[in-house]
């Protein structure tokens, strides 16, 4: 052998001859069963092959591939586990030149075909299917990076590669089954085939490409489809998880839209398997995490939605053909459910990866296909149709809260636009108590962002907030302009839901949760005056009761203000307030407990039928709060004026209202709902008429008001100085005696001063301001 070595090193263009020879005298003892010389022929041929990287191999790599050929033609398991390690040897050389004709379909056939061997002796077939692994192994290592050789990553042999490595990965439990101790384990595990087909596949992923992932994929879906591997899911998902961790990290979006692809392709297989790609998909998506989904992100969801609104129709018509009514398979209602929930799941998963611009898109774009009465959306008529409808708004405000929860984002304003909020809104006024709370549940995800939810999931009047452990943040100036824009938005839609019979303790511990956390995330001194304003006018709901609420709904809405103004009592920290909420609190105690949290809010609440015979000490009184408040530097005056439900955008076009008309509304409302008529002084005249004297009209139309302002230009243009003068001097004098008049009218004694309090939210708070002083509405400025 070394003289042999020696001449051929020395002689490389004898190589090709020298090659043809062992070859001849290979498949001659190989016919005659002289395995003997067939070994010794191998271990010469391996050893020139790794002596010699001339530029003349290739001849000679022709017939040691033919030898290598015949041996796995060979029906002896030995000389085909032989002729496999002559082949990985092969495959571990780097060549110096490229070969233009070799041909390994052979090799991969072979190789494929020992890997799904199925010898009768285990130890045997063992060794064959681990050989037929290294086989394709050495076939990848050799073909991968070459790109004048037979490109591996063809669907004809993708097709044979992929499920061959697969179908040693399933067969994982025989060979752990049978290890007596934990050191034998992991040698057993060591040359197990399920753990070399695992590397094997790693290895593949891992030198994929861009192009070629698609062809690397599409067999691992067949695969599961073929063995109905889908609905265990325990063997997909773990495919798919050495998938993802396997290829370059920039690719996975391309996995996710094969999943994508491939379930919309079993739109009509049966839910368990839907289910099973649902959950695969999920498991993808978290593992993806490190990018994007790619960049048709909002396509994702578009999918998944869709899945979920065909589940929708198959569990109500129980048919996978709606046109034609007929189907084969029995659909079984709770695996639709199932799936939905798996859907729902998924959704949660994939939003989850995506930053907040993204998850804020992803939110319109399922509020989008909310279908609501109000919007242009086509909502189906008749019973069929309403079932319909109830389940898809269900579902997908199911998928919005999966997201919601996941959502942190400091601007709030940027992040929920104006149209998500308005369809968001309009949901929460629905007949339907379950979605009404879904609507709440979401609210409350987008308000908490620091986690302080779950200390407020149940509702009591706890005597020391500090046990709480609330984490608050001075309100930002983006929270602030949110508030201004949408705060009345949101009150009226609390008040309204107050208003619903079909509440249940669910719904009052979910709008208990939204005050407080408005209160703590999105609250400066304004938005605590209106929220104490809406929860004394929630209070109302219960005491005049026009709705005609049941005794556990009045009661329940007593309680819910109890436990609010107690918590806001302490969080603002003014002394007198407290002491009032906690005077009433104790009263309450004593000769109503009924309109306390503990005693409704309970698995059998106490209740009472005689609400309307109930004293004036048992309520927290407007009067009384404006008083003490407004001593602490808030504003009295709008603590002292009830909160009425702004009017809508529909109010306002069918039947546009004038300020005055809005004012003498409020005014007479006031009179005339207030809980504590009989105690408050007549209210002031201040009316349109007053005002109108005192300023100019500016509710002329467009028109009167661009001439006029042309007529005043010119005037100034041309007019002497002198007779300017003197107009605007009679002008001024006059409008300064009006106001006069309106200031004696509405002045009163400023509080007796007693320093600068500060509150809970970290700004020192100053006395009431003198009207003079104030900053009026742009109507009231001339």
């Amino acid at each position: 052998m070394e003289k042999l070595t020696f001449y051929a090193l020395s002689a490389p263009e004898k190589l090709d001859r020298i090659g043809a020879y062992l070859s001849e005298r290979l498949i001659r003892d190989v016919s005659r069963h002289r395995y003997g010389y067939v070994c010794i022929a191998m271990e010469a041929l391996d050893q020139l092959l790794m002596a010699c990287h001339c530029q003349s191999i290739n001849l000679f790599v022709e017939s040691f591939l033919k030898m290598v050929a015949k041996l796995l033609e060979s029906e002896k398991p030995n000389l085909q586990i032989l002729g496999t390690n002559s082949f990985v040897k092969f495959a571990n050389i780097e060549e110096d030149t490229p070969s233009y004709h070799r041909s390994y379909d052979f090799f991969v056939s072979r190789f494929s075909e020992m890997c799904h061997s199925s010898h009768d002796d285990l130890e045997i077939r063992t060794k064959i299917r681990m050989s037929g692994i290294k086989g394709l192994q050495g076939v990848v290592r050799k073909t991968v990076n070459d790109e004048l050789q037979a490109n591996i990553w063809d669907p004809q042999h993708m097709d044979k590669i992929v499920p061959s490595l697969l179908f040693n990965l399933q067969h994982v439990e025989e060979a752990e089954s049978r290890s007596p101790s934990p050191l034998q384990a992991t040698e057993k595990e060591k040359e197990s085939p399920t753990e070399l087909a695992e590397r094997c596949l790693r290895e593949l992923l891992g030198r994929a490409a861009y192009g070629n992932i698609k062809n690397a994929i599409k067999p691992v879906l067949i695969h599961l489809d073929n063995h109905s591997l889908w609905e265990p899911k325990i063997f997909a998902t773990r495919c798919f998880r050495i998938i993802m961790y396997s290829i370059q990290p920039q690719h996975s979006h391309l996995v996710i839209q094969q999943l994508l692809g491939h379930l919309d392709a079993n739109s009509k297989s049966a839910a368990t398997v839907r289910a099973g790609i649902v959950e695969v998909l999920s498991e993808a998506a978290v593992i993806a995490a490190s990018g994007s989904v790619g960049p048709t992100v909002l396509e994702v969801f578009n999918t998944l939605l869709r899945q979920l609104r065909l589940s929708i129709d198959y569990a109500l018509t129980g048919s996978y053909d709606c046109a034609a009514g007929v189907s084969t398979k029995i659909i079984k209602e709770h695996e639709e459910r199932m799936f939905q929930e798996a859907v729902i799941k998924t959704i949660g998963s994939f939003a989850s990866t995506l930053p907040p611009y993204q998850q804020s898109e992803v939110m319109v774009f399922i509020m989008n296909k909310v279908p609501l009465p109000s919007s242009q959306q086509s909502v189906e008529a008749g019973r069929a149709g309403e079932n319909r409808n109830r389940l898809t708004q269900i579902m997908l405000l199911k998928s919005l809260l999966q997201v919601s929860v996941g959502f942190q984002c400091s601007n709030m304003l940027t992040a929920l636009p104006s149209a998500f909020l308005d369809r968001l809104l309009s949901a929460a006024l629905m007949e339907d108590a379950e979605i009404r709370l879904f609507v709440l549940e979401i609210l409350i995800s987008f308000i908490d962002r620091h986690g302080n939810r779950q200390k407020f999931s149940t509702i009591s009047t706890i005597s020391d907030i500090s046990v709480l452990k609330l984490k608050v943040d001075k309100c930002s100036r983006q929270d602030t302009v949110f508030m201004k824009k949408h705060g009345q938005q949101l009150y009226r839609h609390i008040y309204l839901i107050c208003k619903e019979e079909s509440n249940v303790q669910a719904h009052y511990e979910a709008l208990y949760s939204l005050l407080m956390l408005i209160s703590i995330e999105l609250a400066n001194e304004e938005v605590v005056v209106d929220l104490i304003r809406l929860v004394l006018a929630v209070q109302e709901i219960a005491q005049i009761n026009e709705d005609n609420l049941m005794a556990y709904n009045r009661c329940a809405l007593f309680a819910l203000s109890a436990a609010y103004l107690n918590l806001i009592s302490q969080l603002i920290t003014v002394p007198t307030f407290c002491q009032h909420i906690h005077e009433v609190i104790q009263m309450r105690q004593k000769e109503a407990p009924y309109l306390l949290p503990e005693d409704v809010f309970v698995e059998r609440p106490r209740l009472s039928k005689s609400l309307d015979r109930l004293g004036p000490e048992v309520f927290f009184w407007q009067s009384k709060i404006s008083e003490v408040l407004g001593g602490s530097g808030y504003n009295s005056d709008r603590l002292s004026t009830p909160y009425v439900p702004q009017l809508t955008d529909e109010d306002r076009l069918s039947k546009r209202k004038s300020i005055g008309e809005t004012i003498s509304l409020q005014v007479e409302v006031e009179s005339r709902n207030s809980p504590e008529r009989e105690q408050r002084a007549p209210a002031e005249e201040i009316t349109y008429e007053t005002l109108k004297k005192a300023i100019v009209d500016s509710v002329a139309v467009e028109e009167q008001e661009r001439e006029r302002r042309r007529q005043v230009v010119e005037k100034f243009q041309k007019a002497p100085f002198e007779e300017i003068a003197a107009h605007c001097g009679a002008r001024a004098t006059l409008l300064q005696s009006k106001l006069n008049q309106i200031f004696e009218i509405t002045i009163r004694p400023p509080p007796s001063p007693s320093g600068t309090v500060t509150a809970a939210y970290g700004q020192p708070q100053n006395h009431s301001i003198p009207v003079y002083e104030m900053k009026f509405p742009d109507l009231c400025v001339y």
